[in-house]
């Protein structure tokens, strides 16, 4: 045994003060599942409304039908897939953001309990 070692090569872990409920990594993990989900109906009722109502021109590369091996022919697949990946980065950026008001409205202060106060420093004096 070394003199100024650990005898123990294995450095312990520290527990955290704080431990996070379970109950919010299942919300998380839903969330993961359910707005992709979510993002790929919105996408296929948009591009079927887009067809019919004609909002947006789309190019007929996007519009093609692709033979899948296992699903098989899957209409405006392109189109679908790139909405799909748009409404996907919507979703999450407005969880974020949601998630960040409700944080800052009722989470913990800035400044914890061992912390100083900021110094406020008043302007200095020009002199003429």
């Amino acid at each position: 045994m070394p003199k100024y070692d650990k005898y123990s090569t294995r450095a312990r872990l520290e527990e955290r003060p704080w431990k996070i409920h379970p109950i919010w990594r299942g919300i998380g993990c839903l969330m993961m599942v359910i707005i992709p989900v979510l993002a790929y109906a919105g996408s296929v009722i948009l591009v079927q409304m887009n067809s019919k109502q004609k909002w947006l021109p789309m190019p007929r590369e996007l519009m093609q039908t692709v033979e899948l091996p296992v699903i098989g022919g899957v209409e405006n697949f392109y189109a679908v897939l790139i909405l799909t990946v748009l409404l996907v980065i919507i979703g999450f950026g407005l969880l974020t953001i949601i998630y960040s008001l409700i944080y800052s409205a009722v989470g913990p202060p800035r400044l914890g309990p061992l912390d100083a106060p900021p110094v406020r420093e008043s302007p200095k004096k020009r002199k003429y």
